[in-house]
């Protein structure tokens, strides 16, 4: 069994619903914690894109957004815009009166993430301005650094090898969200804004194209490696990034090999899911997100997809959560093709066995 470091997953990542009321400013609760990482979607309207939100880039009249299904640079809000201060309420954040965020009577869901507050500076690697909120007990950082036409290494925070890394450049002109790791190769990529299948056309030879790998240097425990090059519009520009690492019985990011049948892979994480994130790497196919509260039951159904402004969709039979990990229960190419290569992140809403009391095992839905 799986005795996990973290007995309540709840108090890192969770995940709220509620509805818009078109109001400003607008709190929303339930937390459990004041995040660090929100991410929004209207899952009712289409045509809402997914709104991105963290604590270095900055909430409120002096802060910007970035959406995970466009290549646009981060723009600025306002108090009455997207996102203002989660620091008004320490249970959630506030909202303004932005369609995207509080239309008026419709459903809405934000999932959110605590790293460790005000970031501060990291000189662990060659890159400069690199700022870092770090929370190594739930192997989560959020870095924002400038990037170059050249190699540079930046200081993640984690103290240990990541298992996923996405970036972006922030300023305008940059091509689009860059998703490494899970177990792939390094020095290819997959794009969160769109349904392209995994990148390595970077592995030259020589390596300086590589994404995360360039000049063979791989990530460590300390820092990754980036070659502006690659995804910069030109000169040097900011980019943030959110770095992940797998915790036992909370976190886990790697892949899977679909077979076709209803009767689907299983994937196990050592802790019973809140919220998954699924994309086929083999080939041109949606990412894919489901959570915990959107289907509080199995079989899980309602998807939402990070690389689209489209409202929620059912899709029948889609995966269970179980008490140890996922199951997928369709063929669906999304996330059941045969012999496709699937990758995967997912965070707990209750560990298999926590290592407290009595470490009573996880509960089935």
């Amino acid at each position: 069994m799986a005795y996990a470091t973290i007995s309540k997953p709840g108090l890192y990542f969770n995940t709220v619903l509620y509805t818009g009321n078109g109001s400003t400013p607008r709190t929303v609760s339930g937390v459990g914690f004041q995040p660090d990482f929100t991410w929004i979607k209207n899952r009712t309207a289409s045509s809402k894109s997914h709104v991105l939100v963290n604590v270095i880039q900055g909430y409120g009249s002096s802060g910007t957004t970035l959406k995970s299904n466009s290549t646009d640079a981060a723009e600025n809000t306002s108090t009455t815009g997207r996102v203002a201060n989660p620091g008004a309420t320490t249970d959630g954040f506030t909202v303004g009166d932005s369609s995207f965020t509080n239309d008026n009577s419709q459903s809405i869901v934000a999932w959110n993430w605590k790293a460790n507050g005000a970031a501060s500076a990291n000189t662990d690697g060659t890159a400069a301005n690199v700022t870092v909120s770090a929370n190594t007990t739930a192997g989560f950082s959020i870095v924002q650094f400038d990037a170059t036409q050249s190699r540079v290494s930046v200081g993640h925070g984690l103290g240990s090898t990541p298992d996923a890394i996405i970036m972006k450049q922030t300023e305008a002109g940059g091509s689009g969200w860059i998703v490494g790791g899970f177990g792939l190769d390094w020095s290819g990529y997959l794009s969160l804004q769109d349904t392209a299948a995994f990148n390595n056309n970077n592995n030259d030879s020589s390596g300086t194209g590589r994404m995360f790998t360039p000049d063979g240097y791989a990530p460590t425990a300390s820092v990754w490696s980036t070659n502006g090059s690659a995804f910069l519009s030109g000169g040097t520009k900011t980019c943030i990034a959110y770095c992940f690492k797998s915790i036992k019985g909370y976190s886990k990011f790697g892949n899977y090999v679909g077979n076709g049948d209803a009767n689907g892979t299983f994937v196990y994480t050592g802790f019973k899911p809140a919220w998954v994130i699924i994309k086929q790497s083999s080939d041109t196919r949606d990412w894919i997100m489901v959570d915990n509260k959107r289907d509080p039951d199995n079989v899980v159904s309602n998807r939402l997809f990070p690389n689209n402004s489209d409202a929620q969709n059912t899709n029948n039979d889609m995966l269970d959560f179980t008490s140890n990990g996922f199951k997928i229960r369709n063929t669906n190419t999304t996330a059941n093709v045969s012999g496709g290569t699937y990758i995967y992140m997912a965070f707990a809403e209750e560990p298999l066995v926590a290592n407290v009391g009595a470490s009573i095992p996880a509960t089935a839905r």
